[in-house]
């Protein structure tokens, strides 16, 4: 089916006002759902919880080591936390008790980054997360997810509140067009192909997942068929999804708002080379921090629109030939 009659790509909220909403929806059902925040409630979302559960909900203050801690807490006591702050927070600065207090014992807490990588925009670099993917993936027995669009925020939210152990979901700022129908399913670990091809795989999440259906419509107009993947758990990495497009297309393009270094690209890259090695090309942050700006700019300045994912295709298929 053509790219353009599946996936209109309409106008859809933020990744993490989805997450908000999904987790007032969970609190209803479950009233071992506790939140924890650290002072920036009305930014990741969790404040329409706040508003409903105030008994459930937990301000820690501008204090996130603590705050994962004291997740961790009411994980061990049974609860389900969902522990959340901006992404460069709740990673860079809770990473220790992460990994101490939470992937050691294999709690099950679920963290929730907002505001994550450059599409913040004029927050600037010292509130974009670009590493934190990499940084999730390293953190033993941890989930780790990157979620498109409402639907999927919604969906995986729910799989996280579901799924026994440590999760780790990216949400972002920006706006992002709706990719799935409402009623799409998601299953941890398991791709979604959105789009069939045969002369090349791009396989990304977030916001490219966008970018890289309109670059697959760019291409289809060309006359090159391109398979898109949905990658929204990238650990674990749907390794079969991986393994079928190496052999069933033979040339692939990872995407992504994240460094190249360390993320999705290279957890797909290492099951490229362990199952069936073919051409790779990569998009993404390319050693480097950016800088404050409007969303839009900043994204095509450092390479994460759908023309920089067209011309990565191309130079993946001339490899091939």
């Amino acid at each position: 089916m053509p790219v353009k009659t599946k996936f209109a790509l309409t106008p859809g909220p933020a990744t993490r006002e989805a997450f908000g909403r999904a987790l007032v929806e969970l609190g209803r059902e479950n009233r071992d759902i506790v939140v924890c925040d650290a002072d920036l409630s009305k930014s990741t979302m969790t404040t329409y919880f706040e508003k409903e559960f105030p008994e459930r909900f937990f301000s820690c203050g501008i204090a996130e080591a603590d705050m994962v801690g004291i997740g961790a807490g009411l994980a061990s006591a049974g609860k389900i936390p969902f522990v959340s702050s901006f992404s460069v927070f709740v990673m860079n600065k809770g990473f220790e008790q992460l990994r101490v207090c939470v992937a050691y014992p294999k709690l099950n807490v679920k963290v929730v980054g907002t505001h994550s990588g450059i599409s913040i925009g004029e927050d600037g670099p010292s509130q974009m997360s670009v590493e934190e993917i990499g940084l999730a993936c390293s953190l033993v027995g941890f989930v780790v997810i990157s979620p498109a669009d409402e639907v999927s925020t919604k969906a995986l939210v729910r799989a996280a509140a579901a799924y026994v152990g440590p999760v780790f979901i990216r949400t972002g700022r920006p706006k992002t067009p709706i990719v799935y129908d409402a009623g799409q399913k998601f299953e941890i670990g398991k791709a979604v192909q959105v789009v069939e091809g045969s002369d090349a795989t791009i396989i990304a999440n977030g916001l490219l997942l966008a970018e890289a259906i309109r670059a697959a419509e760019t291409l289809e107009a060309e006359g090159i068929s391109v398979r898109v993947v949905d990658m929204h758990t990238v650990k674990p990495l749907d390794r079969d999804a991986v393994r079928r497009a190496a052999v069933e297309t033979g040339a692939i393009v990872a995407a992504e708002e994240h460094l190249v270094d360390g993320g999705l690209g290279v957890r797909v890259a290492q099951a490229v080379a362990e199952l069936q090695p073919c051409p790779m090309e990569f998009v993404g942050i390319r050693d480097t921090y950016a800088e404050s700006g409007a969303t839009g700019e900043l994204m095509e300045k450092y390479g994460l629109v759908a023309r920089d994912v067209v011309a990565a295709v191309r130079k993946a298929i001339a490899r091939k030939r």
